[in-house]
C-alpha cells in the first residue's frame, strides 16, 4: 500500500495518495478510457486477423493457380496441382501445433504477447515464400522448403486467429461481446478481399511474367502490412479478464493439459462443430477457382464473385453478432449450420449456369450460412471455456476442427470433381460435414459463469476496475 509522501516527494501536493505528478512519457502516450482501451482492441485483432488470413489466402490462390507450375513441374498438370494443393494442407497440421504452444503462452504469459508473436511469424514466413527459389532453380529443394514455410504459417494462424477473438471478447461488455466478436471475425473476408485485388493485379500480367516474377509480388508485399499491424499492436493492453485471472492465481501451469483432462468432450464436440464451417469457407473460396476453371468461368468473373461475396461478409458477419448478443447465440449458431448443409445444393446448379446474377446468388447461398454461424462463434466458442483456459480451449478445438474441415477439403473436392466429373459428391461431402457439425453442436452450451478458481483475498486494483460487469453470467 502506498502512503502519501512529504511534500517534494513522489506524491507530492495536489496528487492523491495513489497516484503520479504527469510526465512527458503520459502526454507522448496519454491513458486511454476503457472505451478506448476497447476500441484499440478490436482494431488490433482485426487488422491482426486481416493479415493474418491475406498471406494464409494469397497461398491458397497460388497453389490452386501456378504453384503446380512453379515447383511441382514434372508431374502431370492435374498431378501438380493435386501436389501443390496438398502443401496449402499442411498449414492445418501445422495449427493444432501453433494452437497447443500458443495457446499455453496466451493462457500463462497474456494475450498481447501472444498476438505479437504469431503476427510476427506469420509474416517472416510469407515473406521467405516470396524470396523462394523455385524447382527450376533448386530441384527438389524448391518444394521441401516450400512445404515447410507453409507449416509454419499454419503454425501462426493456429494461435493468431482464437486470439484475435479473445483479446475482443474480454475487452468487451457482456450484451456487446458478439458484435465486437465478430467485427474482428470480418478479418477472414477483408483478408480474402485483399488477397484477390492483389490476385486480379498480379493476374493481369501475361502468364509467363507471372510465372517468371509476378507471383512473388503479393507474398513480399505482406512485410508492409506486417509491419503496420505490429506498430498497431505494440501499443495495445493486455485485457481485464486476463488481468483479473493473473490477480487472483487462477493461471495453470501447463493450461493445455488441465483443458484436456478436465474438457475433453466439449473441446472434441467444439472441433467437430467447425466442419461444415471450415469446409464452406474454403471450398468456396480455394476451391471455387478450380470449379470455375472447369465449367470454362473466367477467372476474373469469378475473382469477382469472390469480392462480392467478402463485402457480403463484411456486412453479414457483424449483424449475426449483434443478433447473437440479442437472442440465443447458440441456436444462430446452430441456424448457420442448418443452412450450410443445404447450400452446396443450390451454389453448384447455380454456378453451372454460367449466368453471372445466377452464379453470384449461389454464392450468396452458400456464404449465408457461414455468416450466422461464423458471426456468433468468436463469442460462443471462449465461452464454453473458463477464463484461465480460454486461449488454449478456443485454440485448439477450432484448429483441430480446421484440420478435420478445412486441410483436405480442396484436395478432396479436386478429387472428386477429377473423378466423377460432377458436382454431387462434392455437395454430398459438404452435407456429411454438415450433419456431424450439427450433432456435435447440440452438445455445446456457453458456460453460466466464470468457473476459474478465485481467492478471497481483496482484489487488486486492476480487478477490481474489472469486476463487476465483465464477469457477469454470460448470455447463452
Amino acid at each position: 500500500m502506498h502512503r502519501r509522501g512529504p511534500p517534494g516527494s513522489g506524491s507530492g501536493p495536489g496528487f492523491p495518495p495513489h497516484s503520479r505528478p504527469p510526465s512527458l512519457g503520459d502526454a507522448m502516450h496519454p491513458v486511454l478510457t476503457p472505451e478506448g482501451q476497447r476500441r484499440r482492441a478490436v482494431l488490433s485483432s482485426l487488422i491482426g486477423n486481416s493479415i493474418e488470413f491475406y498471406e494464409f489466402l494469397v497461398y491458397g490462390a497460388f497453389s490452386s493457380l501456378y504453384f503446380g507450375k512453379l515447383f511441382f513441374p514434372s508431374f502431370a498438370p492435374a498431378t501438380g496441382t493435386l501436389l501443390s494443393l496438398s502443401t496449402f494442407s499442411v498449414a492445418f497440421v501445422g495449427r493444432p501445433l501453433g494452437a497447443f504452444v500458443f495457446g499455453h503462452l496466451g493462457d500463462r504469459l497474456g494475450r498481447k504477447t501472444t498476438l505479437i508473436t504469431t503476427l510476427t511469424v506469420m509474416g517472416g514466413a510469407t515473406v521467405l515464400i516470396g524470396l523462394l527459389p523455385t524447382y527450376r532453380t533448386i530441384g527438389v529443394a524448391a518444394p521441401v522448403l516450400l512445404t515447410v514455410l507453409r507449416f509454419v504459417q499454419g503454425c501462426s494462424l493456429g494461435g493468431e486467429s482464437s486470439g484475435g477473438f479473445l483479446m475482443a471478447l474480454e475487452s468487451a461488455p457482456p450484451n456487446r461481446r458478439g458484435l465486437l466478436t465478430a467485427v474482428v471475425g470480418t478479418g477472414n473476408a477483408w483478408g480474402l478481399l485483399l488477397a484477390n485485388g492483389v490476385l486480379l493485379l498480379v493476374t493481369a500480367l501475361p502468364d509467363r511474367q507471372v510465372l517468371s516474377w509476378g507471383w512473388r509480388l503479393p507474398f513480399l508485399f505482406s512485410a508492409v502490412l506486417v509491419a503496420f499491424a505490429l506498430r498497431v499492436r505494440l501499443r495495445l493492453a493486455e485485457t481485464p479478464e486476463f488481468e483479473r485471472a493473473k490477480s487472483e492465481g487462477a493461471v495453470r501451469t501447463v493450461p493445455a493439459l488441465d483443458l484436456l483432462s478436465r474438457h475433453a468432450l466439449v473441446t472434441l464436440c467444439a472441433s467437430l462443430s467447425a466442419l461444415p464451417m471450415f469446409l464452406v469457407f474454403y471450398l468456396g473460396s480455394v476451391f471455387s477457382l478450380k470449379y470455375g476453371a472447369a465449367i470454362h468461368a473466367s477467372r476474373p468473373e469469378m475473382l469477382t464473385l469472390l469480392a462480392g461475396s467478402c463485402v457480403f461478409l463484411i456486412l453479414a458477419v457483424p449483424f449475426f453478432g449483434r443478433l447473437g448478443d440479442r437472442h440465443d447465440r447458440r441456436r444462430v449458431f446452430v441456424g448457420g449450420i442448418v443452412v450450410m448443409t443445404a447450400a452446396p445444393f443450390a451454389w453448384f446448379p447455380l454456378l453451372d449456369t454460367r449466368s453471372f446474377p445466377l452464379m453470384a446468388l449461389g454464392f450468396l447461398a452458400l456464404f449465408a450460412g457461414f455468416a450466422a454461424n461464423y458471426g456468433v462463434q468468436g463469442a460462443f466458442y471462449p465461452q464454453l471455456f473458463p477464463t484461465a483456459l480460454r486461449y488454449s480451449g478456443m485454440s485448439i478445438s477450432y484448429n483441430v476442427g480446421g484440420l478435420l474441415g478445412g486441410a483436405v477439403s480442396p484436395l478432396i473436392a479436386t478429387s472428386l470433381l477429377s473423378r466423377y466429373h460432377s458436382w454431387t459428391p462434392i455437395a454430398l461431402y459438404m452435407a456429411a460435414a454438415g450433419v456431424i457439425g450439427l450433432a456435435a453442436s447440440l452438445f455445446l452450451r456457453e458456460r453460466s459463469a466464470d468457473s476459474s478458481p478465485r481467492h478471497t483475498a481483496e482484489p487488486t486494483a486492476a480487478a477490481a476496475a474489472v469486476a463487476s460487469p465483465d464477469v457477469a453470467t454470460a448470455r447463452g
